[in-house]
């Protein structure tokens, strides 16, 4: 069975509206559900190609699933249709309303029926991009109180990269947080750069959730022999090097690639005098996961994170 159902349907001006979609998936007896979501952030499109390539291989082999695989391609159609990150018109980011409201503004309630849908998934994989300021390794982020549950669940996702933080990557009121705390395992992956889609990393993910999918028993086709053995970053493990001084950012590296301490990252210059105004070091030996794509910066810009392979950055 193959079917669309409408999640959120909610009324614009000028006789328009607002509405959320699923693509549904169900073949079998298998009573397992894994939700695919992306499309909360309008600039980040990496997701759409995952979801456009997991629909047409789920499509043409539809006997190979046992279970129901549901692909929410757009959470915020209007920020996709007008490439803005948040909800136009409205001014907000949709991953900070969450669970959202019956009895609130229509973006809340959009964000509850969300949340009401999803409920009870036994997997949910948020694919996010980064924006367009940084470039980001294929990572799933996780917040440290989760870890031991879904670290073992990341891993299956053929991704470079585990982040397990403290607090900033899942905060309160995005929608991995809000499913993660009613028990719906959920997953938020990070790659690539906004506004772009890497095909490589998008395909490399799309192994992972087949691999996945075996794994659960949901999956009867072939699937990559085995996935990537991610670097697994924990508690103060991530160095961060901001801008000290504002300009034009030139650099020649590489994001995923490893650096040791003193190795030059780049530099900030000033276009209208010549001058090198800040010498950017890497800080520690490490792997560099995230690097700034846009090169335009201002002092406190964040440049590049590392992940450090011993705490005292010796």
């Amino acid at each position: 069975m193959i079917k669309q159902e409408q999640v959120y349907s909610g009324e614009l001006p000028v006789g328009e509206k607002l509405l959320i979609k699923k693509n549904v998936l169900q073949n079998g007896t298998s009573s397992k559900r894994v939700c695919i979501v992306t499309g909360t952030h309008g600039d980040e499109l990496e997701g759409q190609y995952v979801a456009f390539k997991l629909n047409q291989i789920i499509k043409e082999h539809l006997d190979f699933l046992d279970g129901t695989v549901e692909i929410y391609p757009a959470l915020n159609p209007l920020g996709i249709d007008s490439i803005t990150r948040g909800i136009p018109n409205f001014d907000i980011d949709m991953n900070r309303i969450f669970p959202g409201s019956m009895s609130g503004s229509m973006t809340e309630v959009a964000a509850r029926y969300i949340v009401d849908d999803l409920s009870g998934a036994d997997v949910v994989i948020d694919i996010h991009s980064s924006n367009i300021f940084l470039r980001e390794v294929p990572q799933v982020r996780i917040n440290v109180n989760l870890s031991a549950t879904l670290v073992p669940l990341a891993k299956f996702l053929n991704m470079d990269f585990i982040w397990v933080h403290e607090a900033a990557t899942v905060l309160e009121a995005t929608l991995a947080h809000s499913l993660n705390i009613i028990g719906t395992k959920t997953l938020v992956v990070e790659m690539g750069v906004g506004m772009r889609i890497n095909h490589d990393m998008c395909n490399n993910l799309i192994d992972g959730i087949f691999y996945m999918l075996k794994d659960l028993g949901m999956w009867k086709g072939p699937t990559v022999e085995s996935v990537r053995d991610p670097v697994v970053s924990v508690g103060e493990e991530v160095s961060f090097i901001n801008a000290e001084k504002s300009g034009v950012f030139i650099t020649e590296s590489q994001v995923n690639t490893m650096v040791k301490k003193g190795d030059r990252v780049g530099q900030i210059v000033s276009s209208l005098t010549g001058d090198v105004l800040q010498d950017v070091l890497a800080p520690v030996d490490g792997l560099m996961f995230t690097l700034r794509a846009y090169p335009i910066v201002y002092e406190g810009s964040l440049l590049a994170r590392i992940h450090r392979f011993n705490k005292e950055g010796e």
